[in-house]
């Protein structure tokens, strides 16, 4: 007896709450329905359907189904994306075909304005669909097409980079299209085109001059010097100093090329220069110095000499230090390796190394370089101070620009092309432009 009415309770619960939720059902597709009917609401509308579907299982109703297709199918262009929008479409048309089993006389009211909305949901989706596809399409379109930029985009950074200079500094390039570089603190030569000339291995210092490269072991008082030709691109090690004395161990003070050659530099244990020619790789040396004397004695330039080399010169005994060209002599003490003074013969000029010039180099159009208490000058044969010569040389006319990258490493680009040697790599949207269509 007690089961039975244990049962009883349950069936009369479960009927309660059906009729319960079936009522509330109601009242909420009833509101949907004056939503639309009353205000044209399909938001409303939309808002209070859905709240009846918690409610009931199914739509049994084929007027109900018709309300439902169409609270979807007008507010599916509220959605923001074309997917939302198919999923209205669709709930659309899941009630429309609701209607149509409900309702299987092809002729009630109703079923052919039902049939043309069907019709319209369905393409309403398979436009939204067609769209949708391509657009996805496009993305992969878009998708391919960012790989393969990101492909060439990796491959021009390989070729860039290997078409790099992993040097600390590439200088300015000179008439001849060459210039200095620098690595590990080592100086070398390279041409516009990025193909290194002289390898920076061995030389710790360098001077360029109207045309003339000459690279040093040690910045001060080198015992081996390279010279470079720029002008016909060919280089070699200048002779060991002893083979001009063999008593000297280094160059001493090396004096600027000129554009005829010659190079002056200041042996150490030696009472003269060494003049060197650059062009014709000899030592100048005065052909018959006692020629010279005699002729210097007889313009009263010097008042005595003797075998020895040793000139008198307003009654001081000096040692000759031989010819640095246009008329200007070296002179030393006999104790010292020092120059003492210089001697210019064009106008009997004695200038003593103290008050006047410590070091001249080689003669060239009129001009020495000189040193005066430490600091560059130029000078003419007279020994009086001119204008600084301009080197013509430094002057760059060609396409190459140097270009130092992020990394630290350099490139040269001509006309927006990277270069190196043969090699040549366009810009990267050159590069880009070139490639994507293939």
């Amino acid at each position: 007896m007690r089961l039975l009415l244990t049962l009883l309770c349950i069936i009369s619960f479960t009927f309660t709450n059906a009729q319960s939720n079936t009522d509330i059902a109601n009242v909420y597709l009833r509101r949907a329905k004056e939503a639309v009917e009353t205000n044209v609401n399909y938001k409303e509308a939309l808002v209070q359907f859905e709240k009846a579907l918690k409610y009931v299982d199914s739509i049994s109703d084929k007027n109900l189904a018709t309300l439902a297709s169409s609270i979807y199918y007008e507010n599916y262009q509220f959605q923001t994306t074309d997917k939302e929008k198919i999923a209205f479409l669709k709930n659309s048309e899941t009630y429309s075909r609701r209607y149509f089993v409900l309702e299987q006389d092809n002729t009630a009211e109703g079923y052919t304005k039902n049939l043309e909305s069907l019709i319209l949901i369905q393409e309403s989706i398979e436009s939204l669909e067609t769209k949708l596809k391509k657009e996805e399409e496009q993305r992969l379109r878009r998708e391919k097409a960012s790989k393969k930029i990101d492909s060439l985009k990796s491959l021009w950074n390989q070729k860039s980079e290997s078409l790099s200079i992993n040097v600390d500094k590439i200088y300015n390039f000179n008439t001849n299209n060459v210039a200095l570089f620098k690595k590990d603190g080592n100086f070398g030569v390279i041409d516009d085109r990025g193909r290194i000339i002289v390898a920076a291995t061995d030389y710790k210092d360098a001077i360029s001059s109207e045309g003339f490269i000459l690279l040093k072991n040690k910045k001060v008082n080198p015992d081996q010097i390279y010279s470079f030709n720029t002008n016909n691109k060919k280089g070699f090690v200048l002779p060991n100093v002893t083979e001009f004395n063999p008593l000297a161990t280094d160059y001493g003070q090396v004096m600027l090329p000129r554009g005829n050659g010659w190079v002056v530099t200041y042996p150490d244990n030696s009472f003269e220069p060494l003049v060197y020619d650059l062009k014709d790789q000899k030592i100048i040396k005065i052909p018959n110095e006692e020629d010279l004397l005699k002729s210097l004695k007889k313009e009263d330039v010097v008042d005595r000499f003797n075998k020895d080399s040793e000139v008198k010169i307003n009654k001081v005994w000096y040692q000759f230090g031989g010819h640095l060209g246009g008329g200007v002599y070296s002179l030393y003490s006999e104790d010292s390796y020092k120059v003492r003074s210089f001697l210019f013969s064009t106008n009997k000029e004695i200038i003593s190394a103290d008050a006047g010039f410590e070091y001249i180099g080689a003669y060239y159009k009129e001009t020495f370089q000189a040193i005066k208490k430490g600091k560059v000058i130029w000078i003419n044969p007279e020994g009086v101070k001119v204008s600084d010569v301009k080197d013509g040389y430094k002057k760059y006319s060609g396409d190459s620009k140097v270009v130092q990258l992020a990394s630290g490493t350099y490139q040269i680009i001509r006309n927006e092309v990277i270069v190196l040697g043969d090699k040549e790599l366009e810009k990267l949207s050159d590069f880009l432009r070139k490639h994507k269509k293939n």
